[in-house]
């Protein structure tokens, strides 16, 4: 499949994501999900000579689409390692970090990357293919328990045990190695239902959260990042489900995950974080109409006290 920074990602939200990040002409910024590009070239754009970009991206093939900038340092890296890298870099503080937490058009419309159930393919689902289990490994050397426990926290099914269930059973017979087999052992294809296939959905997200340890990996960067902002500084975060808008919302307004808050004498909380807007903005009708995938995406925008 060829793949091109227009093809790669359509970045939702750009504008106002940009504008979130209040960009210094001579600030020092990251973009968590370089993907395509598109994020990362719209601050390049309001950077001045001496502002730099520190883009990350796990996965091989977001590296066709790097700038050739002298302001700009692709770092091929999952960004749950943003402190480490920044300070390799020498980079001691930072004035924004930006966060698209969507999956990339281009993993939905790959069909060998196993994103999407749009293709009979390998469950592969690894944001970076060089290394860790595939969502097979899931799938397929789970127990039961395991099965359920990961559909319910991280699709929020309510059937989660059925669908487990049915998965053992099926892969009895036969080892479970594509998406095409994957949804006939929970009966997709054998049901064309809106809730049916809203299951399968929520099922492809649990298994891709699960293999590419999202939740774990995010609560690191939201931690580094925060710790990285200078005074001023701007975190800048778009979501696209329940279980990382909860995260970055609690991140945001209390300083950790939990959103557990600490308060002053006086009652004051105490958190390291300014939310900049208490109302979350999201994609307008025509952002929705170019581009569909944009539907669920939150903006939460936060500044370092």
């Amino acid at each position: 499949m060829v793949t091109t920074a227009e093809t790669y990602h359509i970045p939702v939200l750009l504008q106002e994501s940009i504008d979130g990040l209040a960009i210094q002409p001579g600030g020092v910024y990251a973009d968590m999900t370089f993907g395509g590009g598109g994020h990362s070239r719209e601050i390049l754009r309001r950077l001045g000579e001496k502002g730099h970009l520190y883009s990350f991206d796990q996965d091989a093939d977001a590296e066709k689409n790097i700038v050739d900038d002298d302001r700009f340092t692709f770092v091929r890296s999952n960004f749950r390692y943003l402190k480490n890298w920044m300070r390799y870099y020498d980079v001691e503080q930072m004035d924004g970090v930006l966060a698209d937490l969507g999956v990339s058009s281009h993993h939905f419309d790959d069909a060998d990357r196993g994103f999407s159930f749009r293709f009979d393919s390998k469950l592969d689902m690894r944001m970076n293919r060089r290394a860790g289990k595939t969502a097979a490994d899931v799938v397929n050397d789970y127990d039961e328990q395991q099965l359920t426990d990961i559909f319910r926290l991280y699709g929020e099914l309510n059937n989660a045990h059925r669908l487990a269930k049915a998965i053992v059973k099926a892969r009895q017979q036969q080892r479970i190695e594509t998406t095409g087999q994957l949804l006939k052992a929970i009966g997709v294809d054998n049901d064309d239902s809106s809730q049916w296939k809203k299951d399968g959905a929520k099922l492809f997200q649990a298994l891709r959260i699960e293999v590419n340890r999202e939740m774990e990996v995010l609560r690191e960067m939201l931690t580094s990042a925060t710790d990285l902002l200078r005074p001023g500084g701007r975190l800048v975060v778009i979501t696209y489900h329940s279980l990382e808008d909860r995260m970055v919302k609690n991140v945001m307004r209390s300083g950790n995950v939990e959103g557990r808050t600490e308060k002053d004498f006086f009652g004051r909380v105490n958190a390291p974080l300014h939310i900049i807007n208490n109302k979350v903005v999201t994609p307008s009708e025509e952002e929705l109409t170019r581009n569909p995938r944009s539907r669920s995406a939150k903006l939460r925008i936060a500044e370092r006290v």
